[in-house]
């Protein structure tokens, strides 16, 4: 008599049913999405109102009007300059089509938007750029509307606020969107000689024209963590001096170890501290 007897294999066959794709289980468009940094799956309304990342902090990318009410006074913001007509100047071919759809798509008429609003009952001067609009790209309008808004507050005495977020100068302007760098720049300089108080808050990204004029030129110059900073990207960079940058470079945290910031501040922390600022400098 055998004590262990081997057991026969359970076949398994395979089904000729193949299942419904429309009975699988199906995961909602927008229900999770992907933290740029720390590549974890969130689950949407874990990023709350502020959109950072639970697990590392990091301050995803917002729109104008999203910034505008996290960090303004409730129901205080008033817009200014929405009366400056589209112009393709060098009839670029597209242009006219591409601003139509990204009015549509964003909901704004340009990739910025300006007025006045209270930081923790101050009243300030606001312009908030929108990377959602052609990357917060610097054209005519752009221009314009910042240069009004500084020449406004200039008038009424007024603090100015700038949230940056920008690609750079408008490619399809030419030359015309390289002169909103001097024309922005003065009217800071006409606003800094009265004595009042320009504060920039650096955000991802902010490279390129705006870099190098109005955004490093606030009396204080404040950044969201992990934000890039920067003029020419980075494979330019590598390309032209044939070295591998660091992991870290242009990112926020690198450019206040090099004196070009004045304070990196979670973006829960903004109102606060803006509000503490314009209050001490009133």
């Amino acid at each position: 008599m055998r004590l262990f007897k081997k057991r026969d294999y359970i076949p398994i066959t395979k089904s000729s049913q193949q299942v419904d794709e429309t009975d699988a289980p199906k995961v909602p468009e927008g229900m999770f999405t992907q933290c740029p940094n720390c590549k974890r799956a969130i689950y949407g309304k874990d990023l709350g109102s502020e959109k950072i990342c639970p697990e590392c902090g990091y301050s995803f990318r917002i729109g104008a009007q999203e910034r505008i009410q996290l960090t303004v006074d409730s129901e205080s913001f008033e817009e200014w300059n929405l009366d400056i007509p589209f112009e393709n100047p060098l009839d670029f071919p597209g242009y006219d089509e591409k601003i139509k759809k990204m009015q549509q798509k964003t909901g704004l008429d340009e990739a910025v938007v300006t007025g006045k609003a209270t930081i923790e009952g101050v009243e300030t001067a606001i312009c908030v750029m929108d990377s959602s609009f052609i990357m917060g790209s610097m054209g005519r309008i752009v221009g314009e509307k910042i240069t009004r808004t500084l020449e406004r507050a200039l008038a009424e005495k007024l603090p100015i606020v700038i949230f940056t977020a920008s690609g750079g100068a408008r490619m399809q302007e030419g030359i015309l969107s390289l002169m909103q760098m001097a024309k922005i720049s003065a009217a800071v300089a006409r606003h800094s000689a009265a004595g009042l108080l320009y504060i920039t808050v650096l955000t991802d990204p902010t490279t390129g024209g705006v870099t190098a004029s109005f955004a490093m030129q606030g009396d204080i110059i404040l950044s969201e963590p992990r934000a890039l900073v920067g003029f020419a990207g980075r494979r330019v960079i590598e390309q032209t001096i044939k070295e591998t940058l660091p992991d870290n470079f242009q990112l926020a945290e690198s450019v206040l170890k090099n004196g070009f910031i004045d304070k990196i501040v979670p973006r829960k922390d903004l109102k606060a501290t803006l509000g503490l600022l314009l209050q001490l400098h009133q």
